[in-house]
């Protein structure tokens, strides 16, 4: 008799402890919270990503017709010493900015980075680069209106002090 008491004991425990998972799964799952990471990466450029020369890269976003523009501003380094780590900094004062995108020409796959900033957001951003030799860096950023503008600055990449 009394093994049939532990095992009801620890048959009601059990019980409890996977009503207390499924009250808490459930208000998560509900909220969004636990949403697929498939569904919150899907909105993510491919092609220009994963584009193994510039000009496929500039294609897939739209960037084939730009216009250049002194209002967007570059701070990177002439001669960066190593190209696995190249600060850079990019500021633009285009009106209504709302996506900023970085290639470096002769990387493997040249768009590096792709940033995209909320109404109102000052386009500002910090971003460390890996080059894989000397090469421009190209910055676009489009506009809400749909057009696109570019600015670009070459970097010299160093091995061991050495110029490449």
């Amino acid at each position: 008799m009394r093994d049939a008491a532990l095992e009801i004991h620890r048959l009601r425990r059990l019980l409890l402890k996977a009503a207390g998972a499924g009250c808490t799964l459930g208000p998560l799952l509900a909220g969004g919270l636990l949403t697929p990471l498939r569904v919150l990466a899907a909105d993510w450029n491919r092609p220009a990503f994963t584009a193994t020369n510039l000009p496929d890269a500039l294609k897939a976003v739209g960037g084939t017709s730009s216009m250049e523009s002194g209002g967007i501003v570059i701070k990177a380094p002439d001669v960066a010493e190593n190209g696995a780590q190249v600060a850079i900094e990019i500021v633009s004062a285009i009106p209504a900015g709302q996506t900023i995108m970085v290639f470096v020409d002769k990387n493997p796959m040249p768009l590096a980075a792709s940033l995209a900033f909320a109404n109102g957001a000052v386009p500002h951003t910090r971003l460390q680069l890996k080059m894989a030799e000397s090469s421009r860096i190209r910055v676009l950023v489009k506009a809400m209106d749909g057009k696109i503008y570019h600015a670009s600055r070459d970097v010299r990449v160093t091995l061991g002090g050495c110029g490449a």
